[in-house]
């Protein structure tokens, strides 16, 4: 089974039309979103409207903070300016969209995988996993062999070995990763609608179940239409700036 990891798709209807369409075509048999559907662009109702479609086909989706947000109010942690989409994107979502959200788990774990927002050892706390401490962190808690992480809009791999070491690799896109059953390995895939490493293009991986095989996408988008819209709809102009620039 081929697996396709979404995450930090923040309403950005262009960039998750085109990676679904992408992961597609590479093959996927299986979608797993992890967190943050909401927030910063300006297609909210589309794109839970889309999750919660794919969840009724058999797709795993995990909550993230934008979406907490979106549901119970801003965190006083976030942002102005985040805040502020936050209440923007509440306004736009019916009750049904709503409830979706609000009862999205904050992990799921399926045979050696498991799937979360923000990280493995509190994952309602948002916590972000910025270097090898905090990956070492989360390896540590918990027992699954592949973990799969949001949060962070910037692609990584890192691993813990047997003699608990922990390494990070910083991926090509599109170069197969066999990942040896000796480590165990924690995901980022990267944001498919707010990229924040310098590259506007959507970002996700693959992971092929049975051959143990990761491999990191980058996908071109109409970044502009997206721009062009949280323009129009009158949300921060430089959420808009950031798209293209990816960062």
């Amino acid at each position: 089974m081929k697996l396709a990891l979404i995450t930090d798709l923040h309403a950005n209807r262009e960039a998750v039309e085109a990676v679904v369409a992408h992961a597609r075509e590479q093959g996927a048999q299986q979608f797993a979103f992890l967190g943050d559907y909401v927030g910063y662009g300006a297609d909210p109702a589309w794109v839970v409207d889309f999750v919660r479609t794919q969840v009724e086909a058999g797709a795993w989706a995990v909550q993230g903070n934008h979406d907490a947000a979106a549901v119970r109010g801003p965190m006083p942690s976030m942002r102005e300016d985040a805040a502020k989409v936050a209440e923007w994107t509440r306004s736009r979502l019916d009750p049904m969209q709503l409830d979706f959200l609000r009862r999205l788990p904050m992990k799921i774990e399926d045979g050696p995988c498991l799937f979360v927002h923000a990280n493995a050892w509190a994952p309602s706390e948002w916590a972000y996993i910025e270097g090898r401490a905090e990956a070492m962190r989360s390896l540590q808690a918990t027992g699954a062999s592949y973990t799969f992480c949001g949060h962070v809009h910037e692609p990584m791999l890192y691993h813990l070995s047997l003699t608990h070491k922990t390494g990070q690799f910083e991926p090509m896109p599109g170069v197969p990763i066999p990942l040896s059953a000796a480590r165990r390995w924690l995901t980022l895939p990267g944001s498919c609608g707010q990229p924040r490493d310098g590259n506007p293009a959507a970002a996700y991986a693959t992971f092929d179940v049975e051959r143990a095989e990761l491999t990191f996408h980058r996908v071109p988008y109409d970044v502009e239409a997206a721009g062009f819209k949280i323009l129009s709809a009158g949300l921060p102009p430089h959420f808009a700036e950031r798209l293209k620039r990816g960062t």
